[in-house]
């Protein structure tokens, strides 16, 4: 195919060869199968600020450091130079967050490089080597189900101990791999520490994998990984090899009748995201 004009500077660089197809276009990037030597490899070439469906929310973006001042300056006051010192510490987001998962041996796709706005990384195959398709796009037995939901959670885990929280993990950014589960899609990654909302993202993420794995394994649906999960890392023990139960007891006290509201708004609009994601996928 043409190649298009987002990745001539890579291949005029050598980090890519030839552009093989267009793989998926989603809220936040494009994504094409290229060729590097002998490797069949993936580019994400992230979309402009003002063409993608997916904002960078104050929720994501809290405590994210720059660690040049001029641009912290620019980006809190919201000039043309702070706009694009935003965007690029948006899309190198992604970047840190692979390498800092994929050293603590959370199942993401392997990083290569990062150039002029685009993510080289490792292209999840499936069992006859072709593009490994999203959870959303296949059935489960219940014992499958079963199987990988375990597998996400220990994910999940992983991801925490390693102080990251996906924050929008769903059916639609998980890849089923040979092997098993993939996740991807991390520029919205939040400090799991510096962030305030990463204890509700948390909980949504685990949520969401409760939900959707829950329609092919009914009994997935009493349980309460995520409360479980949150409760262990905040009292400092939690560990990448923690076995869950799913049960969780709440401890009772008085109600934040705010907060309450609060998570009910947000679940309303993540309801109305997951429907548009839902449509955009069909």
């Amino acid at each position: 195919m043409k190649s298009p004009k987002r990745l001539q500077s890579l291949i005029e660089e050598g980090l890519i060869d030839t552009v093989v197809r267009q793989l998926m276009s989603g809220k936040e990037a494009m994504v094409y199968v290229v060729r590097c030597g002998d490797e069949t490899r993936c580019a994400k070439v992230y979309k402009e600020a003002t063409e993608r469906s997916f904002r960078q929310a104050v929720d994501y973006t809290e405590n994210r450091k720059v660690k040049n001042t001029r641009q912290a300056r620019a980006m809190a006051k919201g000039t043309k130079f702070g706009r694009q010192a935003s965007e690029a510490a948006w899309q190198s987001a992604e970047v840190d967050a692979l390498y800092r998962l994929a050293a603590a041996g959370v199942r993401v796709p392997k990083p290569h490089n990062f150039c002029d706005g685009v993510l080289l990384m490792e292209l999840v195959t499936d069992a006859h080597g072709d593009a490994a398709p999203r959870l959303n796009d296949v059935a489960f037995t219940p014992e499958q189900a079963r199987a990988h939901h375990a597998t996400l959670l220990t994910e999940v885990v992983r991801m925490l101990c390693a102080g990251v929280v996906h924050g929008d993990l769903s059916e639609f950014n998980i890849l089923l791999a040979e092997d098993g589960p993939v996740i991807i899609d991390l520029p919205q990654a939040v400090d799991a520490a510096g962030n305030n909302h990463a204890s509700r993202m948390l909980l949504r993420d685990v949520a969401n994998l409760r939900g959707f794995f829950g329609q092919f394994a009914p009994e997935l649906l009493q349980t309460d990984h995520g409360s479980e999960i949150w409760d262990l890392y905040q009292r400092g023990v939690l560990h990448p090899d923690t076995v869950l139960t799913g049960i969780f007891k709440r401890r009772i006290g008085p109600v934040d009748v705010g907060n309450v509201l609060r998570e009910i708004d947000d679940a309303r609009a993540e309801e109305a995201a997951r429907r548009v994601r839902m449509q955009t996928a069909r």
